[in-house]
């Protein structure tokens, strides 16, 4: 009981920390995106200490809040659009806040694969370096499936003129739809996850941090 205490009180902290960092973007796209501080850390964390089962039951829980306090952006995805009927519409948005919430951020609680394998800091550094790491082609696959229309005038913008022009030339379709979200999407997952990766390896030599945890109800 102790220690599914705990485990719950610790979850709720982190998960806590984890939705405050995900406000504080010092970097944002226009079209969604920015970089944080190392927000994802605290979930990446949670499956680190108790395994992955733990860690993606609260990746999921963590989606569910991104959800609730991104409702304004989330409602976006449902607003009408010429061309497409109400059906596709709300299909559509289903879809994008399936991929670009709840599997974006669940499959940051696949962060412990590697805590029995390696030493503490290598550890988490690898996990948080994987994690983010499908988290990041996560939204390069719904980038490339919903947002690809954008591509065109992604690559005329100020800053792309000479690998615009040479991907305008020699791509098109599902093709340019795709090198566009690796392009747009790795403005600011890129750089979070060296960011974050970086962050694990120092916090990962916090003694108490560091110490795995092997609840019965949890362990993975």
């Amino acid at each position: 009981m102790k220690n599914q205490t705990l485990r719950l009180t610790e979850t709720g902290v982190l998960l806590g920390i984890a939705a405050v960092l995900t406000v504080i973007q010092p970097f944002q796209l226009p079209f969604g995106g920015g970089i944080t501080i190392a927000s994802m850390l605290p979930v990446v964390l949670l499956s680190y200490r108790y395994g992955v089962k733990w860690g993606l039951f609260s990746a999921f829980v963590f989606s569910l809040i991104q959800i609730a306090t991104g409702f304004g952006n989330v409602r976006g995805f449902f607003l009408p659009q010429d061309g497409l009927s109400t059906m596709q519409v709300l299909g559509m948005g289903i879809c994008i806040v399936l991929l670009d919430y709840v599997a974006a951020y669940t499959v940051l609680g696949l962060g412990g694969l590697f805590r029995k394998r390696f030493s503490p800091s290598l550890a988490l550094g690898l996990g948080t370096f994987t994690a983010l790491g499908l988290r990041y082609l996560v939204h390069i696959i719904s980038g490339a499936l919903f947002f690809g229309s954008w591509a065109e005038w992604f690559f005329t913008q100020e800053g792309f003129y000479a690998i615009g022009d040479v991907i305008m030339a020699h791509c098109s379709g599902t093709e340019l739809a795709l090198i566009y979200s690796v392009f747009y999407n790795g403005l600011y997952m890129i750089p979070e996850i060296l960011l974050t990766t970086i962050a694990a390896l120092i916090v990962a030599r916090v003694p108490y941090l560091a110490k795995k945890r092997e609840p019965a109800a949890a362990a993975a």
